[in-house]
């Protein structure tokens, strides 16, 4: 058991919780995107225990950083949105150098992969314009609910594993993130179950799709991975802060996201070298 990864977990089911930060780009910032792709597709291979070995720590933090810190993000969120965002904009503004690096892009990167790279910009960084408002707390549960509910987790864990794309912001413009982050926050295990579900199966799918494409054309995939990390920046960025305490803030937890991706890349991607 890599035991290490209910950190990583952690940190990725911490970013899942908020809208617009895409638990996908946790894992480009740590270095285990391409392992994380082919160890959910190893499941069905003959290295299933393997691959369970590196899942299990790994979904532990997920589901662990969902349960204890939804709270806390929504208190974040709901006093102190712009700074949060911030640090998440340092952190996803640091992992590029990185990312880049280990995309070999000054070598390997021709002009069809820059089109790719500003394809991937154009399609998160237009999500910025869609409609996400606030839906209402679904109460009545039924049929039609559930069903709901189970395609919207499916739709939702497709973006969830893509960088730059944001589960939550699914969910949110599907108008059943009030429902779901409620059903966290109390406990609901009905709708956690078969949102649940939605997830498991969503991510099973489209994680085939990506280790694909990783492995047929890996570096025209990095190229797009590296665009819709950059569109994400303009889905996060809240806006210049309209006081000085907060503008002042916000720099404090945007320099905080560009460390935290700093001091993570030098000791991801050093571990990932040595193995």
């Amino acid at each position: 058991m890599e035991w290490k990864n209910i950190y990583r977990g952690m940190m990725m089911g911490a970013s899942d919780v908020i809208p617009g930060v895409s638990g996908g780009t946790i894992a480009v910032l740590l270095g285990i995107y391409d392992r994380l792709i082919a160890a959910i597709n190893g499941l069905m291979s003959k290295d299933w225990k393997k691959q369970l070995g590196f899942l299990i720590p790994l979904g532990i933090g997920v589901a662990a950083a969902i349960l204890l810190l939804a709270k806390l993000i929504e208190w974040l969120f709901e006093h102190y949105p712009g700074p949060t965002q911030f640090f998440f904009l340092g952190l996803i503004i640091g992992i590029l150098p990185y990312l880049f690096h280990k995309a070999e892009a000054k070598q390997k990167f021709k002009g069809n992969h820059i089109l790719l790279l500003l394809v991937g910009v154009v399609v998160v960084g237009s999500m910025v314009f869609l409609n996400a408002g606030e839906a209402a707390v679904i109460t009545t549960m039924d049929t039609k609910t559930y069903i709901l509910l189970f395609f919207s987790g499916f739709i939702a864990s497709s973006a969830m594993i893509l960088p730059g794309i944001s589960g939550s912001f699914m969910l949110l413009i599907l108008g059943v993130y009030p429902t779901v982050i409620g059903a966290i926050s109390n406990l609901h295990f009905d709708i956690i179950a078969v949102t649940g579900l939605g997830i498991v199966i969503g991510l099973v799918f489209m994680s085939k799709i990506i280790n694909y494409f990783l492995t047929h054309f890996r570096t025209g995939t990095f190229a797009l991975i590296i665009g819709l990390v950059i569109g994400s920046i303009f889905v996060v960025f809240p806006g210049v802060p309209a006081t000085t305490p907060l503008f002042l803030l916000s720099v404090v937890t945007f320099a905080a996201g560009l460390f935290a991706a700093y001091i993570l890349g030098r000791v991801e991607y050093k571990d990932e070298s040595t193995q």
